[in-house]
C-alpha cells in the first residue's frame, strides 16, 4: 500500500481540531474556537490562504514573518525538490558543505562589513543562544542587557533576555547575570554599561512587541556606547531582517555595524527551519580557537542542505522580485493610508512602523459615550479592544491579523513582502470599515465587545 501525504490531508483534514484537543495544546484549540479563528485551511499560494469552501484570505501575519516571500513560492519549491532528488551528500559531519559555505557567502554579501564569519544553527533561539555564548567567551564576562519588551525567543539562555513577564512567569531560575532596561533609552544604556563588566547588547533594531521604532539617533549611540565599554552589540535581526522592514537588515536604516547579527524567520523560505549569527572574524576566531575547540558549539542538522538550499532560493527571490523595494513602498503606503483616518476616528491613535512591520496603535477617546465603552474593555481586560478589530477583520474582511503583544491595544500587522497594490487597499478599506464600526456604540460591533469583556471576567475569576 502506498504511502501519501496528499491522501491524508484530503481525507482527514477535518479531524485536526479534535487531533489537537487530544493530543497537543487543547489551550490553542480554546482559543481559536473563541474569537472564530476556527477554519480549515486547504491551499496556500503566496500572501493568500484558502479554506475548504475556496474563500481567499489574505495572511497579514506571514507565519510570524517566516513567509516573507509568500507562502509555497515556486522558486523555493523547486530548489528543495531538486535537493530532494539529487542524491546529494548531507550532514556528513566529518565533511565540511558546498551549500552552507555558499549561503554563508551570500548572506555576508548583504552585512556590514565588519563582519566576516557566519554561524548556521535551526532557529532565532538558537540564534540568540549563540550569540549569549559567543559574547560570554570572547569578553571573559558574564551580564548580558536587553531591553524591557524585547522578544529573543524562548529556549531558558533566550527566555532569560525575554522583556515580556508572561513568557518568564513560572520557568526560573533563569540565566544569572541579566538585565533589562528600558528601549530607547541610552542614558539607562551606559548605566548599565559602565562597571565594564557586560558581555554583550542584545537588541531588536524595532521591536516586535508593539513595534516600537526607536529614535534616529538611538542604535549609533549604541555603538558608541558598546565600543566604550567593550561590550559587544548583538542586533537580534530574526524578525526585522531580510527585508521586513524595507532595508535588507533593519541596522541599515541607521547604517550602525553590530559586532553580531543574529537571524532566522524569513531566510528558509518558510520551508525548512534555519537560523544563524552573522558575525566579526575576532568573535569567530576566539571561540573556535584550536582545532580541539572544532566542535564546542554546533548544532546536528544545522548545516543540512534542504535548509541551506531553501536559504540560497530564499535570497534569490527576495532579490530577482526586489521585495525590499516592495516591502519599502507598500508599507509605507499601509501606513500612511491608516494614519489620514486619525482626524475622523478618536479610537486611532496612529499607525508606525518600517516596510511591512506595522503596528496600528487605539486609544482612550474622549466622547463620553465611546469612552464609557472602552473603560469596559479596559476593565475587563487590558487591550482587548484591539480583539474587536482583529476578529471582525477576520471574519467579515477575510484578513489575518493579531494584537501585538499582552495588555496592547496594537495590532501588527507582518505580511509577506510581496503585497500588490489591490492588497494594500484590501486592507486600507477593511481597517477603514472596521474602526468606523467600533464608533458606532451601541452596535453589532460592540455585541461582541461585550461578549469578549464576558470570557475575560470569567477567565478572572477562574485564576
Amino acid at each position: 500500500m502506498s504511502f501519501s501525504i496528499a491522501d491524508l490531508f484530503s481525507h482527514q483534514f477535518d479531524r485536526k481540531f479534535d487531533l489537537h484537543e487530544q493530543h497537543l495544546n487543547n489551550q490553542m484549540v480554546r482559543v481559536l474556537r473563541t474569537i472564530g479563528y476556527d477554519r480549515n485551511y486547504i491551499k496556500a499560494n503566496g500572501q493568500y490562504l484558502y479554506d475548504e469552501d475556496n474563500q481567499e484570505y489574505l495572511d497579514l501575519l506571514s507565519g510570524f514573518g517566516v513567509f516573507a516571500v509568500g507562502r509555497n513560492h515556486p522558486t523555493v519549491v523547486s530548489a528543495l525538490q531538486e535537493t530532494l532528488t539529487s542524491e546529494l551528500p548531507n550532514l556528513v559531519q566529518m565533511d565540511v558543505s558546498l551549500l552552507s559555505g555558499l549561503l554563508a557567502e551570500r548572506i555576508l554579501e548583504t552585512t556590514p562589513e565588519n563582519l566576516t564569519k557566519m554561524f548556521f544553527c535551526n532557529s532565532g533561539t538558537e540564534s540568540v543562544e549563540a550569540a549569549i555564548k559567543f559574547s560570554r567567551y570572547v569578553t571573559k564576562r558574564e551580564k548580558v542587557v536587553f531591553c524591557d519588551h524585547g522578544y529573543h525567543g524562548l529556549t531558558l539562555g533566550s527566555l532569560s533576555l525575554n522583556g515580556e513577564p508572561i513568557f518568564r512567569e513560572g520557568f526560573g531560575p533563569l540565566l544569572p547575570g541579566c538585565q533589562s532596561i528600558p528601549f530607547n533609552d541610552l542614558e539607562a544604556l551606559e548605566k548599565a554599561l559602565s562597571n565594564n563588566d557586560v558581555a554583550a547588547f542584545i537588541v531588536e533594531p524595532v521591536q516586535g512587541k508593539g513595534v516600537n521604532v526607536p529614535d534616529d539617533h538611538y542604535l549609533p549611540e549604541v555603538q558608541r556606547l558598546c565600543q566604550k565599554y567593550g561590550t559587544l552589540f548583538v542586533a537580534d535581526e530574526v524578525q526585522t531582517g531580510l527585508g521586513r522592514t524595507g532595508k535588507f537588515w533593519a541596522i541599515d536604516h541607521w547604517e550602525v555595524q553590530p559586532d553580531m547579527i543574529c537571524m532566522a524567520k524569513a531566510l528558509s523560505g518558510g520551508f525548512v527551519p534555519v537560523g544563524a549569527v552573522a558575525m566579526t572574524e575576532k568573535i569567530m576566531d576566539t571561540v573556535f580557537n584550536r582545532m580541539d575547540r572544532a566542535v564546542v558549539h554546533g548544532s546536528t542538522f544545522s548545516k543540512n542542505n534542504m535548509a541551506m538550499a531553501a536559504g540560497l532560493a530564499t535570497l534569490h527571490v527576495i532579490q530577482e522580485e526586489k521585495l525590499v523595494e516592495n516591502s519599502a513602498k507598500i508599507g509605507e503606503d499601509i501606513i500612511s493610508s491608516i494614519n489620514a483616518m486619525t482626524s475622523q476616528y478618536e479610537f486611532l491613535k496612529e499607525a508606525r512602523g518600517k516596510g511591512m512591520m506595522i503596528a496600528i496603535e487605539f486609544q482612550s477617546p474622549k466622547s463620553l459615550s465611546l469612552k464609557a465603552a472602552w473603560t469596559m474593555l479596559e476593565t475587563a481586560n487590558k487591550g482587548l479592544f484591539c480583539q474587536m478589530i482583529t476578529i471582525p477583520l477576520f471574519k467579515e474582511h477575510r484578513i489575518l491579523s493579531q494584537v501585538a503583544g499582552h495588555g496592547m491595544n496594537v495590532v501588527k500587522l507582518l505580511p509577506p513582502l510581496n503585497l500588490t497594490e489591490k492588497d494594500r487597499d484590501w486592507i486600507v478599506n477593511s481597517f477603514d470599515a472596521t474602526i468606523a464600526d467600533t464608533h458606532k456604540v451601541p452596535g453589532s460591533i460592540w455585541d461582541l465587545g461585550k461578549n469578549l469583556a464576558s470570557h475575560a471576567l470569567k477567565n478572572k475569576k477562574k485564576s
